[in-house]
């Protein structure tokens, strides 16, 4: 597969079929890896964290998650095929983790979301095998008898694919340090994913999703945690769009 790289981001070119035939094939040889799903928030956090562009060099994957990714691919000519983002992952690969028996293990959210997520999954596919659910204790990250439980919960329930809806970049940084330890085949941060499964967020509809306004929508339902987030950190990726055009302008000229 390509790879494209922007924002100092090395994307590969994946739509949801070639990430399935990535954790389908991690998982047949039980390699122990991680996927990224990169967004504007990341590529803004990228900036200023050493320890997140540590996580970033050494990901098994990293796709694009939101159409401003795509936009900003299209418009530099180096066109990514689709948005991959963690809150669809269900929707697009779901009855395939379910026809293949995948073991799937749920970290992440408030006490109770992740295995209410669990259960409206399982309506829809009622096969899919979720072998386990924990909500990590507030500031878990931290906390080393925490992450020696949680660790221990996956090294016995032998997930196939751990989920981590922590939000980013904590639940990068998380995986990063601890992969190796739980031995997993695959581990994806979906940041608020178990929230829109469970019912307990409502997603942006289809229509804003596709048009790149998921931002807004999220905005307006939780503004004060999200305001700094949307409205000051990721408005400095246009001046990064921008410094990318130059860039390849200047490339360009120089080839001339």
């Amino acid at each position: 597969m390509s790879r494209v790289n922007m924002f100092d981001v090395n994307f590969d070119n994946y739509d949801f079929n070639d990430l399935l035939e990535f954790i389908d094939t991690s998982i047949e040889h039980q390699r122990h890896s991680y996927i990224l799903t990169c967004n504007v928030d990341h590529v803004i956090k990228l900036r200023k964290d050493d320890e997140f562009r540590k996580v970033y060099s050494d990901a098994g994957a990293v796709v694009a998650d939101g159409m401003p990714i795509i936009w900003a691919s299209r418009l530099l000519k180096k066109p990514l095929k689709q948005k991959v983002s963690g809150s669809d992952l269900f929707t697009r690969l779901g009855e395939a983790f379910e026809d293949r028996g995948y073991r799937l293990f749920f970290l992440g959210a408030a006490d109770g979301i992740p295995e209410k997520a669990m259960l409206n999954l399982q309506e829809s596919y009622p096969n899919m095998n979720v072998v386990g659910c924990y909500s990590p204790s507030y500031g878990f990250e931290k906390n080393e008898e925490e992450n020696r439980h949680i660790v221990q919960l996956l090294q016995e329930a032998r997930p196939d694919i751990v989920f981590v809806g922590v939000g980013a970049p904590k639940q990068e940084k998380w995986i990063y340090r601890y992969y190796e330890t739980y031995r997993a085949p695959i581990s994806i941060g979906v940041g608020a994913t178990f929230d829109f499964l469970s019912g307990n967020v409502k997603r942006a509809p289809e229509l804003m999703q596709k048009t790149g306004f998921e931002w807004f929508w999220r905005l307006s339902q939780e503004p004060k945690r999200l305001w700094k987030r949307y409205l000051i950190e990721d408005s400095q990726f246009l001046v990064l769009l921008f410094k990318e055009m130059f860039k390849r302008n200047r490339v360009k000229g120089g080839q001339g």
